[in-house]
């Protein structure tokens, strides 16, 4: 399996590093790589942090890249541009020009994000961001995020539990070209007990689609000028589902949520179609 390993917290940060030593393991808690001995993984992620940049583009400055040695394992390529950004370049030229003429990745893997990606925070992040335009290219992706609590993180445990829910993902086969799944991996912290860690079930959830309480402080700034900084919570929701992608990651639930990037609301076409016919016969 050839898999492309993206993020939009940046190449160095965290997450990425430690979800790449999940996948690529060889000899530790999983005894292989994923998909096997020959498995490739290859990163292309941005240079800083994207974070909340959602599904930007650069368009007006040039896309500068360069060659990263990360750890003693991990090595890929950091391009100065947004997620989006990263999962074009790559399919189109630096994975080609890496692995030969009119090749592809076989599943691109966007993560281990620093924060949570349920509700309507998809739209927002970048991480989901970069799995949707991989599926919007046809290839199968998954975005893989990490519910952050108020003590540092154990990546490397939460990693795991990240390619546990990606090899039960891909156990019947890769997913179908165009499949975008949102994976969140509940708060996994350095010291908690084993108790509540050691196992996640896995939940498949829809999106909890009711708007964040969004709150902002009023400043001053020493020359007089009115400024706001963002102070809401990030997962303050108006309101729960039940069953949704929210609630199950608070219960400490691993959640899989099925995305699409064809935000046409099909249900409502024969309605405006019925409503501007006569406008549609004047032109």
């Amino acid at each position: 399996m050839r898999i492309l390993l993206t993020n939009d917290d940046g190449i160095r940060a965290p997450g990425i590093i430690a979800l790449y030593d999940a996948l690529t393991d060889s000899g530790g808690h999983f005894g292989a790589p994923l998909g096997g001995p020959d498995s490739t993984v290859f990163p292309i992620a941005p240079l800083t942090a994207q974070s909340a940049t959602g599904h930007g583009l650069t368009v007006h400055t040039p896309l500068m890249i360069t060659q990263e040695r990360v750890t003693q394992r991990m090595s890929g390529i950091a391009v100065d541009g947004r997620p989006a950004d990263c999962v074009k370049l790559a399919v189109s030229d630096l994975w080609p020009d890496t692995f030969g003429k009119r090749s592809r990745p076989d599943l691109v893997i966007s993560g281990m994000n620093s924060g949570a990606n349920v509700g309507i925070n998809v739209i927002y992040s970048g991480t989901v961001a970069a799995a949707l335009e991989a599926a919007f290219l046809g290839i199968p992706s998954i975005a893989v995020s990490l519910h952050m609590g108020s003590s540092q993180a154990d990546f490397p445990l939460a990693a795991r539990h990240g390619r546990r829910a990606i090899e039960a993902i891909v156990a019947a086969g890769l997913p179908t070209p165009h499949t975008c799944l949102s994976v969140n991996i509940p708060i996994t912290e350095l010291g908690a007990p084993p108790s509540q860690t050691s196992h996640y079930p896995i939940r498949v959830c829809p999106m909890n689609t009711h708007g964040l309480n969004d709150k902002y402080e009023k400043r001053t700034s020493p020359g007089g000028e009115v400024y706001y900084w963002a102070a809401g919570h990030g997962l303050d929701f108006r309101t729960t589902t039940e069953g949704s992608d929210v609630q199950e990651l608070f219960n400490r639930c691993i959640t899989v949520t099925p995305l699409r990037y064809d935000l046409t609301k099909k249900s409502i076409m024969d309605t405006w179609r019925d409503r501007l016919k006569g406008a549609a016969s004047k032109a």
